[in-house]
């Protein structure tokens, strides 16, 4: 069985958002342990005038790390899709 082709839509915009003055936000507890693993995200402006929302791991920080990236309407549409319970376990 042939695996779907994985169509990149934001290589572009990844390829020239600049993270390194990105402020992360850390989404834990004020008293979570600092050394733990967690969510960050960045609200980060792009030269083409928009802002994009990446998202990492905080123990995978360097420049070749993964980083997702969204659109303002992708990340709207991921928070409510979290809210709403679509991305809870199922058991």
């Amino acid at each position: 069985m042939d695996s779907a082709p994985i169509y990149d839509d934001k290589a572009e915009v990844r390829g020239n958002l600049d993270l390194t003055k990105a402020e992360w936000q850390r989404a834990a507890e004020p008293d979570a342990d600092p050394d733990g693993e967690y969510v960050e995200i960045a609200f980060v402006p792009h030269t083409d005038g928009n802002q994009y929302v990446a998202m990492r791991n905080s123990k995978y920080t360097g420049p070749d790390d993964t980083v997702l990236v969204f659109t303002m309407s992708e990340w709207d549409a991921f928070v409510e899709g979290a809210k709403a319970g679509e991305f809870d376990e199922p058991w």
